[in-house]
C-alpha cells in the first residue's frame, strides 16, 4: 500500500545568504509520550548547523556540525547512547559526502570515540588534500581498530566506551539478553533456530532503527549529507550498517552537466535492508526527474518495498531525508538578481520518523514527527511528506 499526504506549502521568497538545513532522528517508533524531546533534539541540531553556516561555514561543515549534535543526544542510537552489541559493547559508523568534491569520509564498528562523524569528516578532508608520501592513496573508510587509532593521531580525543552507554542502553541491552537467553533455553533444534530468528526480528524492529542524519545546502550551491549510527540492538561485534557504506547510508552530489539538480540524501532504518539497496544513491539519482515528489514516492515503492534484492523479507525498513534544489529563471530576469528552487522531501516505512528543518533567516526550526496512518503496516507502507521554497538574493 501507497500512502500520500502531499506537499505541504515551505513557500516564500528569501535571500541566497539564507540558507537550508534539514535532518532527521530515525526512522522507526518515537512515542507520543517523548514526542517534545525528540523535537527538542532535531531543533538543536538545526541551530547548530545553521550558526555554522551563519558564520561562513560550508554544508560539509554544517552537516557534521548538526550530527555531532545529534550523537551527543541520549535520545538518538548514534554516539551517546548507541546500542549495545551481544558484547555488551558500543560499535558506531557514521559516514558523510561532500557534494562539490564528491569525496566521502566513513567509520565502521568504531569503539571509544565519543563522535564518529567528526572521524568521518576528518577523513573526508584529508582525502582532499591529495596523496601521502610515496605516492599512497589516502583512506576514505575506517574499521574497528585502526579507525580508532587514526583518529586519535588526528586530534580526536578517545572516549571510555562505558562512558557513551546511558542507564537506557544498557537497560535495553539487560533486557534483550535475557529475552534471548530465555528464547535459547525454551527449545533445541529446528524450534530453537526459529525463535531465536523471531526474538531478532522482535528486537531489531522498527524501535531500534534511530540512525540519524542531516542534509545541507550552503550559500554558494553547495551540498552535503551525513549520517550516523550505533547499528540494530544486539547486533554481532564487527557488524557495520548502512551509515558506513557508500551510496546507502548518505549521498550527495551537487548539479553538473549530466544532472540539472543538486541533490543529498540521508538514509534511516534497518541497514542490511538498505545496503542491499544501496537506497540513498538510488534516490538521489531518482530526484533528476521532473516531479520531485512521486519521484521518490516510484523510488521508496520499487526500488525499497517491492525491491527484487529484498524479496524474502515480510517487512522492508527504512526512511529517508532528500534535499533537492536548482537555480530557476525569474520571469524577470536581472543581471543583480540569484534564486534558487529548494526541495525538501522524507518518506518511511516504518512507524514514524522525526524531522527538523531550518534556513538561516529562520528564528527556529521547523519539527515534525511523521506516522504512517492507522491500519497500514509497517514495512509494506510508506508515507511521504514534503515542500518547496524559492531563495532569493542580491549577487555581491
Amino acid at each position: 500500500m501507497l500512502f500520500s499526504r502531499g506537499m505541504n506549502g515551505f513557500k516564500g521568497h528569501r535571500s541566497l545568504k539564507n540558507l537550508v538545513l534539514k535532518d532527521q532522528l530515525g526512522a522507526g517508533y518515537h512515542s507520543e509520550s517523548k514526542a517534545k524531546e525528540y523535537k527538542h533534539v532535531c531543533k538543536r541540531a538545526c541551530q547548530r548547523a545553521v550558526d555554522q553556516l551563519r558564520a561562513g561555514a560550508l554544508a560539509v561543515e554544517a552537516a557534521t556540525a548538526a550530527l555531532v549534535e545529534l550523537e551527543d543526544s541520549p535520545f538518538t542510537n548514534a554516539g551517546m547512547g548507541s546500542n549495545l552489541n551481544l558484547s555488551g559493547e558500543i560499535e558506531c559508523d557514521a559516514s558523510i559526502m561532500d557534494g562539490k568534491s564528491l569525496h566521502f569520509g566513513a567509520v565502521g564498528a568504531i569503539s571509544g570515540i565519543k563522535n564518529p562523524v567528526l572521524v568521518a569528516s576528518c577523513l573526508l578532508t584529508e582525502a582532499q588534500k591529495g596523496k601521502l608520501s610515496a605516492g599512497r592513496i589516502p583512506p576514505c573508510f575506517l574499521v574497528g581498530r585502526g579507525a580508532h587509532d587514526w583518529a586519535v593521531g588526528h586530534g580526536i580525543p578517545p572516549c571510555p566506551s562505558e562512558k557513551m552507554a546511558t542507564k537506557f542502553s544498557l537497560s535495553a541491552y539487560k533486557r534483550n539478553k535475557r529475552k534471548m537467553e530465555l528464547a535459547e533455553k525454551m527449545d533445541t533444534g529446528q524450534n530453537q533456530a526459529k525463535k531465536r530468528r523471531q526474538s531478532s526480528e522482535n528486537e531489531n524492529g522498527s524501535g531500534c532503527l534511530d540512525t540519524v542524519g542531516a542534509v545541507v545546502v550552503d550559500s554558494e550551491g553547495n551540498v552535503a549529507a551525513a549520517v550516523s549510527s550505533g547499528g540494530l540492538a544486539m547486533k554481532h561485534p564487527g557488524r557495520v550498517g548502512q551509515a558506513s557504506h557508500y551510496g546507502c547510508g548518505c549521498w550527495a552530489e551537487n548539479a553538473c552537466n549530466m544532472n540539472s539538480y543538486s541533490t543529498a540524501v540521508s538514509t534511516s532504518g534497518c541497514g542490511e535492508h538498505l545496503i542491499r539497496t544501496m537506497l540513498a544513491r538510488e534516490c538521489s539519482a531518482a530526484m533528476q526527474s521532473e516531479d520531485a515528489h512521486q519521484a521518490l514516492l516510484e523510488a521508496m515503492q520499487n526500488k525499497f518495498i517491492s525491491s527484487p534484492f529484498l524479496a524474502s523479507e515480510d517487512r522492508v525498513l527504512g526512511g529517508v531525508i532528500v534535499l533537492r534544489c536548482c537555480r530557476c529563471v525569474e520571469a524577470q530576469p536581472s543581471p543583480n538578481i540569484q534564486a534558487a528552487m529548494v526541495e525538501f522531501l522524507w518518506s518511511h516505512t516504518t512507524e514514524s520518523m522525526c524531522v527538523g528543518y531550518m534556513s538561516a533567516q529562520d528564528s527556529k526550526a521547523k519539527t515534525h514527527i511523521s506516522r504512517l496512518p492507522p491500519g497500514t503496516v509497517p514495512g509494506q507502507s510508506l508515507a511521504i511528506e514534503g515542500g518547496v521554497c524559492r531563495l532569493m538574493g542580491m549577487v555581491d
